[in-house]
């Protein structure tokens, strides 16, 4: 065979993956670029699922969605969201055809992985005073000490009246630490596996050591913090029972990189791709075909149970009273729909490559990363989508221009994870999960790509603008 029929058989059969940045325009990289900026300001403005909630509403109301209430008349173009409880949001554009048809579906999930308060979490000990935590999600707690914490949440009081929280977050404010052991007395503790060297009764916040009172009197430094917060928020020691306080890093997000083509920060797993999906359905410039529609879940770190979660009845409330005004059975919209999970996955590391199947692992910078199926060992807990739904994401993103990847998260034994995906799939939705790559996942602190931001951004955009 003749070198140039050889090539020529070898670039029509084979699949040659591409970084991104051989193939992205230089007017795509300036909005790339803009895209960064403003995901990174939500980023900093959402450091818990409520106040991601609050930022969403917030853009949302800007770009003309109105609050739903049930009954509400609505016609074609008409842009309305749900609050569910302050933690979770859903967001729709009324298509031109009809709910029979099915709607167009992006799914991500606000929560990530912290220290939540314990009922009862202050105490004093050697006259230091002290949070107890209980650790939200899959850490590593030896990721979780020495680092700057600031506290956000509600404290809800008996008579209903609602304080909000916020110690850390602002500049000049103090901030919160879990302290460790010094390396001259850890000769035991470097002995403990991994998981084992900090045990999750030790991730105590430090509040204080300064006393109040007598030197006769007992508790005086946990009293003099007690006094502060009730200054602060006119609290007493009981009204932690009805609180939902979080420990989360005190960072901002900001480039990485000397070329600046990483984002560090908090939280990307999930926002990154929930900010994708809502930018994507809030900047769309033409009334779309199916109803489109963006769900930004809470608890999926925890398994996406309760009141919040992508498992709780409040979605196919929402979706019945929409399919209700137009005369359509809920069932027959489902089966018509198409939802893509929009959740991160790992990025190869070749700081640890013997956990990753390099043939089959996402890569920073060649974009939006599908997933088939997610799951541990032997695909559990994945829906595992059908080779249809496969195909027509990659027909909708190869016409959008999105570049993609497609990829599993590790070695088969090597462990897994999992999304709201199968949720969706349950209720008879076809669905794909897709989502940015990221490097230390559930890390305080996570990296991703710019270029694999914008790519998802475009996905989701390409995804609410399908005709079928």
């Amino acid at each position: 065979m003749e070198k140039s029929a050889y090539k020529e058989l070898k670039e029509t059969l084979l699949t040659k993956k591409k970084n991104g940045y051989d193939l992205i325009s230089q007017e795509e990289l300036s909005a790339m670029e803009t895209y960064c900026t403003g995901y990174k300001a939500f980023l900093n403005a959402g450091k818990t699922e409520r106040l991601c909630v609050r930022e969403a509403i917030r853009l949302a109301e800007a770009a003309g969605y109105q609050p739903y209430t049930r009954g509400m008349a609505l016609k074609t173009g008409d842009k309305v969201y749900v609050c569910n409880r302050g933690k979770a949001l859903m967001l729709a554009q009324i298509g031109q055809k009809p709910l029979s048809e099915g709607v167009q579906l992006t799914a991500a999930h606000i929560d990530s992985p912290r220290l939540d308060l314990k009922p009862n979490p202050l105490y004093e000990d050697s006259e230091l005073a002290y949070f107890k935590t209980h650790y939200y999600g899959g850490i590593r707690k030896y990721q979780w000490v020495t680092l700057p914490l600031a506290l956000y949440g509600v404290i809800v009081m008996k008579d209903g009246r609602k304080m909000e929280v916020n110690i850390g977050g602002e500049a000049g404010d103090p901030r919160l630490v879990i302290t460790d052991l010094l390396p001259h007395l850890g000769a035991a503790q470097n002995k403990k596996p991994l998981s084992e060297a900090i045990p999750g009764e030790t991730l105590n916040l430090l509040l204080g050591s300064r006393p109040i009172g007598g030197e006769d009197e007992s508790g005086r430094v946990k009293l003099a913090v007690m006094q502060l917060l009730n200054e602060k928020y006119g609290i007493t020691e009981d009204d932690f029972n009805s609180a939902e306080l979080e420990a989360v890093p005190a960072v901002d997000a900001c480039d990485i990189g000397l070329d600046r083509s990483l984002i560090g920060a908090y939280g990307h797993d999930d926002r990154v791709c929930a900010y994708a999906a809502l930018k994507a359905l809030l900047d769309m410039e033409q009334v779309p075909q199916k109803t489109a529609m963006c769900i930004l879940a809470d608890k999926e770190e925890i398994g996406s149970d309760g009141v919040t979660g992508m498992q709780s009845a409040a979605f196919d409330a929402f979706m019945e009273d929409l399919c209700a005004a137009q005369n359509v059975p809920l069932r027959a919209c489902f089966e018509k729909s198409f939802c893509l999970s929009a959740d991160v996955t790992a990025a190869f590391d070749p700081n640890y490559p013997d956990v990753f199947e390099k043939r089959n692992e996402s890569y920073l910078n060649y974009g939006i990363g599908l997933c088939k199926y997610t799951g541990a060992r032997g695909k559990s807990g994945a829906s595992d989508a059908d080779a249809e739904t496969v195909a027509y994401v990659r027909r909708l993103f190869d016409d959008a221009g999105v570049i993609w990847q497609i990829s599993e998260l590790g070695k088969v034994d090597a462990g897994g994870g999992g999304t709201v995906a199968m949720y969706m799939a349950n209720r008879n939705i076809n669905t794909l999960d897709a989502g940015v790559p990221v490097l230390s996942m559930h890390a305080p602190f996570e990296t991703v790509s710019k270029l694999d931001c914008y790519e998802t951004y475009k996905g989701m955009k390409a995804v609410f603008q399908a005709e079928q």
